[in-house]
């Protein structure tokens, strides 16, 4: 395997859980809801999907785990925030607190032990093919179906009337409550999914990424994938980019500190997440100069596209 399908498959790989848990939190974003608490939901995905798969020694059960494990703290999110209305973000930050803190606990007895590694796809003859072949035909089912989510989320959001009325309750909740629709019911099932993919993304770490389990182990892939949302405009086609391109940026600073460039590797492994800010502060400027473009004379308002 050469060098540079080496670096496209392990690209693939760490861009995966970041797909996942930023399509479902684009979701509950586009219906107006801001959860903070992706990181908690992805650590959680991890612990119970880990221990669901060495108790069963089933993939798809660690997978179906992480996902319960993740819409099950978000569930806590909207009984919090749409219910009780207490402030999103505080809930958010002490979420991921609570989550971190009771993963260390699910998973303290599951630390050192490993379990197989999701299989990966294998076609005969398409695989074998030179280079393309396992990076379109060779990888774990995880990768494929984040594809396929993002895919969904897009045909939903745009091609569906409920996903015009999630967009609608996101842009504007009191015209939405005021032609009837129930306002909080559909921002409750867009948390709910959105903690699900964020379980999911969570779980694929230690059932495909690395077959073991370690407290923090989603180590900030949560906040990337926040940060990503706002990176993608709220678009699905490019929060794909936006997720394969930070992958990249993980992958090739754990490059350049294998080939002894000399930098320090602190120095390299915040490289992700210097990218994140750098991003948000492009995107900030960006949308300000667009907004103090627009003709006063005219009364235009720069308004983000969400």
């Amino acid at each position: 395997m050469g060098l540079a399908e080496s670096i496209i498959l392990a690209v693939l790989a760490a861009s995966t859980p970041l797909l996942l848990a930023a399509a479902g939190e684009l979701v509950a974003e586009r219906a107006g809801v801001l959860n903070l608490g992706v990181e908690g939901m992805m650590i959680m995905g991890a612990a119970c999907g880990f221990a669901g798969a060495y108790a069963t020694g089933s993939t798809a059960i660690g997978a179906l785990c992480g996902i319960v494990a993740g819409a099950a703290l978000s569930s806590v999110f909207a009984v919090l925030t749409l219910g009780l209305a207490v402030n999103q973000v505080a809930t958010g930050l002490a979420l991921t607190i609570f989550g971190i803190g009771l993963s260390g606990l699910i998973g303290a007895s599951f630390v050192g032990e490993k379990i197989a590694a999701a299989p990966h796809l294998y076609i005969p003859m398409l695989t074998d093919i030179p280079f393309v072949g396992r990076i379109l035909f060779g990888q774990d089912g995880f990768v494929y179906l984040s594809l396929a989510l993002v895919a969904a989320i897009w045909w939903f959001l745009y091609r569906t009337r409920a996903g015009l009325v999630l967009r609608a309750v996101g842009d504007n909740h009191a015209s939405a409550h005021a032609l009837g629709y129930p306002v909080l019911t559909i921002r409750a099932l867009a948390v709910l999914f959105g903690g699900a993919c964020a379980g999911l993304g969570g779980a694929y770490l230690p059932l495909a990424y690395t077959p073991f389990f370690i407290p923090g182990m989603t180590a900030g892939r949560g906040w990337i994938a926040l940060a990503l949302v706002v990176f993608a405009s709220w678009r699905p086609g490019r929060l794909v980019a936006g997720a394969y391109l930070f992958g990249a940026v993980t992958i090739l600073q754990l490059h350049a500190q294998g080939a002894g460039l000399g930098i320090p590797s602190q120095l390299m492994s915040s490289l992700p997440y210097l990218a994140t800010v750098i991003v948000l502060v492009l995107i900030s400027r960006a949308r300000a100069t667009a907004g103090s473009a627009a003709p006063a004379s005219l009364g235009l308002v720069f308004v983000p596209d969400r």
